[in-house]
């Protein structure tokens, strides 16, 4: 399925979700507090029955947004979310333990799919290459033709098979995709009819050296995606990023302005990054785009050649944390309410605010040019 003509492309199992440390979650009670609608008035008032001098601070107010053109902040111009076919809803992240065994991850997907749908989750997420391990030497291995589907493709397979049978919606995590020569990191979306919404093909690759901590280059065996990726499903309209996609605002901001509700980024943060911007990272997206962000990675394997953070999340458009769990195998369900996202923009206006006559993002496939 396309959009605008380009590739759209807790109940825990083991552990409880953790709670957050009581001092932020105070500050954040009492950010809400400030904010929240018991402050704010219970109707609006109109503009003559105000006092004169608020009268003209707010047609002073008006005039500023009007000369700081903010329609011209994005090129196109933003477009607004479509009403979404569901207002609120379960989403399931399943934190899946992996290992070398491909068969017997794909079972274990399944049966977590299987779970978090008979908890009623409507969309259940899955981790970044959660069908074998995460290395250069692996990603060949256990790469899937998904074109060709069937025998070549049994993670893909599995994926469609199981979101019909359920009639879910399922961001499938990712796994290495083998097409033609090249291999690629990829996101495939199913509907709920088990038909391929979305393909992501990670776009930024994860080529790091940190000195005496961690060095890793996807670029070995990896190509680059070129398309973003929004899909418009029965849970609302997503924006899809793969791990160090994250790091790129400007992925996100496109995605908000192509109307997102949700980003997902399937990831696998390790424990040098995990610890520092894991958490920062979603945070800021979800507050800088005032939408949902859900992550889902998978679970820590001190044994493994690269070890894992864990700690799969949901934020809210306010950039609070819904739901998250630490670094075991686990499925964290959570209820996404889209009744927040404008609740979220009314408090903190950005979009009739964005200074379109100092700044302007370009959504260069979005305009048509390159």
């Amino acid at each position: 399925m396309t959009h605008a003509g380009l590739p759209l492309h807790y109940t825990t199992l083991q552990t409880a979700p953790r709670h957050r440390p009581p001092m932020r979650a105070a500050a954040t009670s009492t950010a809400f507090s400030l904010l929240s609608p018991s402050r704010l008035p219970t109707s609006t008032p109109t503009t003559t029955s105000l006092p004169f001098r608020r009268r003209l601070r707010l047609a002073a107010m008006a005039a500023a947004a009007s000369s700081f053109r903010p329609e011209a902040a994005r090129s196109p111009p933003a477009v607004e979310p479509p009403a979404p076919p569901l207002s609120k809803f379960k989403v399931a992240l399943c934190q899946l333990s992996v290992t070398a065994d491909k068969a017997r991850n794909i079972a274990r997907a399944r049966a977590a799919i299987e779970s978090a749908a008979a908890d009623g989750a409507k969309l259940v997420l899955l981790p970044e290459i959660w069908n074998g391990p995460y290395s250069n030497d692996s990603f060949p291995e256990y790469a899937e033709d998904i074109e060709a589907g069937g025998d070549a493709a049994p993670s893909y397979s599995m994926m469609s098979d199981v979101a019909r049978s359920l009639q879910i919606t399922l961001v499938g995590g990712s796994i290495s995709e083998r097409s033609g020569n090249n291999l690629y990191n990829t996101c495939c979306v199913f509907g709920s009819d088990g038909k391929l919404k979305g393909k992501h093909r990670k776009v930024h690759l994860f080529d790091i050296d940190i000195p005496g901590k961690i060095t890793f280059q996807e670029s070995k065996t990896l190509t680059a995606g070129q398309d973003l990726t929004i899909v418009d499903t029965d849970v609302g309209r997503i924006g899809i990023g793969i791990c160090y996609d994250i790091r790129f605002q400007e992925l996100a901001m496109l995605y908000a302005a192509r109307g997102a509700h949700l980003l997902c980024y399937p990831g696998a943060f390790n424990m040098t990054t995990g610890p520092l911007h894991w958490e920062l990272l979603q945070r800021a997206r979800a507050t800088d785009n005032q939408l949902f962000v859900a992550t889902c990675a998978p679970a820590r394997d001190t044994s493994s050649s690269y070890v894992a953070w864990g700690h799969s999340t949901l934020v809210g458009p306010f950039g609070e944390v819904i739901a998250t769990t630490e670094h075991d195998e686990a499925t964290i369900i959570a209820e996404v309410d889209y009744s927040l996202i404008e609740q979220r923009r009314q408090f903190l206006p950005l979009r009739h605010q964005r200074r379109g006559d100092l700044y302007q993002l370009v959504d260069v496939q979005g305009s048509g040019s390159k």
